[in-house]
């Protein structure tokens, strides 16, 4: 793998992200950064009250992560980046950078979202999610990976896949 590899880790809430996305970072030996952290507090507030953000809210959520992701020397991070435009922006931050979208059934992650313990995300917004959830055209490169697998599975499914395409094969 090259040594600047830059990940993100995408798809609705509750999909697994931070869970995978830790496990790819540990993995890579690269530092990993959380999507939640990056959120202004307003962002969490209204979350929390069970509003859906809009694009107007994660702006400076996209430019925070995209800009962590530019100054590390490499480094896997989660984000949602439900939109192309989303998607778009993080590539102007921070060109290369590759997205893995986890992917499923929405009753399944609606389920996992719901069987969540201490996050400020409700299970009630995971409609808007998959409401909003552009998914990646092919010519986006986008890898998928189903998240009906375990995560470790998920993990090295990415990995191979990342060292395939970084080898141009």
């Amino acid at each position: 793998m090259p040594p600047r590899l830059r990940v993100v880790v995408m798809g609705v809430s509750g999909a697994g992200k931070s869970t995978v996305g830790k496990g790819l970072a540990d993995r890579l030996g690269l530092p990993f950064g959380d999507a939640d952290d990056f959120h202004p507090p307003a962002n969490i507030a209204k979350q929390a009250a069970g509003q859906p953000l809009n694009d107007d809210d994660r702006a400076p959520w996209l430019a925070a992560i995209g800009a962590w992701l530019a100054s590390e020397s490499g480094g896997v991070a989660t984000c949602s980046a439900l939109k192309r435009a989303y998607r778009d922006r993080l590539r102007a931050a921070c060109p290369g950078v590759a997205f893995l979208h986890l992917t499923g059934p929405q009753a399944l992650i609606a389920a996992r979202q719901a069987a969540r313990k201490g996050h400020f995300m409700p299970a009630s917004l995971i409609a808007s999610q998959f409401a909003t959830l552009e998914i990646p055209d092919p010519e986006e490169g986008v890898i998928p990976l189903d998240v009906s697998l375990a995560p470790e599975a998920l993990v090295e499914i990415a990995v191979a896949e990342l060292s395939r395409r970084s080898a141009g094969t």
